[in-house]
């Protein structure tokens, strides 16, 4: 089949534009939105400006409206990760992407706390000749400065960009550096904060590890001598007597009947050996065992 003329396929895209914005706005079928945007992107070709386009600023128009729409209903998907991956596949390179585009972009990722993902992008638009014409750069390089470069720490690059712009006068030059060095203080603060949460942490620490420390050392001690005295009592305590009244209580519960009038002599002797026993084991240490 012949390819379309560009104004059938510009009118197209336009009314797939229109299409996804309803759905957006409207209907809320972010999905379906999505699906318009791809199909009207496809329409208007592998890249803008190319081909026999009697009216490519239309078209360029209408593609960065239909990207819009895209990240738009992307987001509120929650598929942010895809956004950028989503756009180049249309732009294939960042010094390609509309002021628009580039904008939704930083603003979506710094939302996110993502902006290091716009870090390479955002320096390479800024650094190409072509981009530095357009009346939007000076406000996407302050979005770029304010929600990435400084956002991540980038003082030294931010200072660069500051110095090496025409577009801003010098007193715009100075608000800048004034904004990048009140930014630079409180990352400064930031991270001398947390060192001092961090140092205090570790005293407290170390205080409760003592205290324990200490308290174990007491108990271990107390342990000591409890073993000390109960080794004392067991070495004090007639094993040849404590043997023989196990021996007579397996036989006069296992082997004899206790209402028997045989096994009244064993009981006897029985209760005569646990009274001595007894009578050694909670006796002073320095008192001798009872002679047989």
């Amino acid at each position: 089949s012949e390819p379309l003329p560009w104004p059938s396929v510009s009118a197209q895209a336009a009314s797939l534009l229109e299409e996804a914005a309803d759905l957006l706005v409207l209907h809320r079928d972010f999905a379906a939105a999505v699906e318009r945007c791809e199909a009207g992107c496809d329409s208007l070709g592998p890249g803008t400006g190319l081909g026999p386009d009697p009216d490519p600023e239309s078209s360029a128009e209408v593609k960065c409206s239909l990207c819009v729409v895209g990240i738009q209903a992307l987001a509120e998907m929650n598929r942010w990760r895809e956004v950028l991956s989503w756009v180049l596949q249309y732009y294939h390179v960042p010094e390609h992407l509309p002021p628009k585009v580039l904008e939704l972009c930083i603003l979506l990722y710094s939302k996110v706390r993502e902006p290091q993902v716009m870090l390479e992008v955002g320096s390479s638009w800024l650094s190409d000749q072509t981009n530095k014409g357009l009346p939007e750069y000076g406000s996407l390089l302050e979005l770029y400065l304010l929600h990435v470069l400084l956002l991540l720490g980038r003082f030294e690059r931010a200072e660069e960009l500051v110095r090496g712009c025409d577009v801003f006068d010098s007193e715009q030059q100075l608000a800048f550096l004034r904004t990048i060095c009140e930014r630079r203080c409180q990352w400064t603060q930031r991270e001398e904060v947390p060192s001092a949460a961090e140092e205090q942490q570790d005293a407290s620490t170390e205080t409760v590890l003592g205290a324990l420390s200490q308290k174990l050392l007491t108990m271990l001690t107390l342990l000591r001598r409890a073993l000390r005295s109960m080794s004392s009592h067991f070495y004090l305590l007639p094993y040849k007597k404590m043997l023989l009244a196990t021996f007579l209580l397996y036989l006069v519960v296992v082997r004899l009947d206790p209402a028997s009038p045989t096994s009244l002599p064993f009981i006897y002797k029985l209760v005569q050996l646990f009274r001595q026993a007894w009578a050694v084991v909670f006796s002073p240490i320095h008192r001798r065992p009872i002679q047989d």
